[in-house]
């Protein structure tokens, strides 16, 4: 994660409203047309950044209220918060890391995806051109910037013996997550564990030097990572809500797809910490390469198969994320979600 996403002093994640009060009422508001619309709160997984662009453009471009929906989007502070947040109401939807929402679950949390929109991982392992690292086999005797217990770590793992690698090949340095960018510049660690659609742009404009990865997904491994998630309150008792929520969220991806500086431009004022306007070009740029599996290929955003949520399933039980392992149907609200 960024440095910049040390800077908290935004209102607090947990004191969000989850309704604003338009004159027809709390949690409705009117268009300029005089339209009804369903007040909703979307939670980012963190600080908004490039992967990000589609919410705003779809907001932007009237897309969601098209759907009913009057749309405010607010940041995050991780993954597993948003996770915890959507059960608890504090937030109508999120968007949250498919890991984060599998161990929540494990751990009894009551939340469901609607769909995974990031269906290849991003994750990775990045470093600097200069390294010469061109396959998992040059990482040995590498010192590698990664954060204890996260789903980046844990999987690490599987992907060294995926391609003929023991964990004593490299060494990992316990960073936390903010720092594991500042720790490759300062060449304290030879790289780093991160997500390719957001360190690594951000790390090559900090050094101004040329970032090269390794994707997981490359070499043998891949899972579900980024998608839209709600509480199972939302579900039971606002179905219809939901079912718009997601055609509104496809929709908007896919028209940023297709419009990606104008997509990027829609951010503009989204954060104090927003990155500069070439990182959030570079890392929607990424995102959009990480909409699709073999299985999903052609299809619109978000659409997921049962086959693509048990491998992620079964390779979050491997990497010890999940310790229980359910049926997909416990994780993802079929009902809800697109059809292929």
């Amino acid at each position: 994660m960024h440095p910049r996403r040390l800077l908290i002093g935004l209102v607090p994640l947990f004191l969000i409203a989850t309704t604003a009060c338009g004159e027809d009422g709390a949690g409705t508001t009117t268009s300029d047309s005089g339209k009804k619309l369903d007040a909703v709160t979307l939670t980012l997984n963190w600080y908004p950044y490039g992967e990000h662009a589609p919410f705003y453009y779809g907001k932007q471009r009237k897309i969601f209220e098209k759907h009913g929906i009057d749309l405010t989007i607010r940041a995050g502070q991780g993954s597993q918060k948003t996770v915890q947040a959507t059960a608890a109401g504090q937030t109508d939807f999120g968007w949250a890391d498919t890991p984060a929402l599998l161990s929540g679950v494990d751990q009894g949390v009551g939340v469901k995806s609607l769909g995974v929109f990031l269906q290849t991982t991003p994750s990775s392992v990045q470093f600097f051109e200069s390294e010469n690292v061109t396959t998992p086999a040059d990482l040995k005797g590498k010192t590698i910037a990664g954060t204890a217990g996260d789903a980046l770590t844990k999987t690490f793992p599987i992907f060294l013996e995926k391609n003929g690698l023991k964990e004593s090949d490299v060494t990992i340095q316990n960073t936390d997550p903010a720092g594991k960018i500042a720790a490759v510049i300062s060449g304290k660690t030879d790289a780093l564990l991160g997500y390719a659609s957001d360190q690594g742009p951000t790390m090559k404009n900090k050094a101004k030097k040329e970032v090269s990865y390794l994707r997981f997904s490359d070499h043998g491994l891949n899972f579900y990572s980024n998608g839209l998630i709600a509480g199972q309150r939302i579900l039971a008792e606002r179905g219809d809500l939901a079912r718009r929520m997601v055609r509104a969220v496809s929709e908007s991806w896919a028209a940023a797809e297709k419009a990606p500086d104008p997509a990027v431009a829609a951010m503009g004022g989204a954060s104090e910490q927003l990155p500069p306007k070439n990182v959030l070009s570079e890392q929607f740029a990424t995102t959009v390469t990480l909409l699709h599996t073999d299985a999903t290929r052609g299809a619109a955003p978000g659409v997921n198969t049962e086959g693509d949520w048990r491998r992620t399933i079964d390779i979050m039980a491997r990497a010890g994320l999940v310790k229980s392992p359910k049926a997909v149907q416990e994780y993802w609200d079929s009902g809800t979600a697109l059809k292929g």
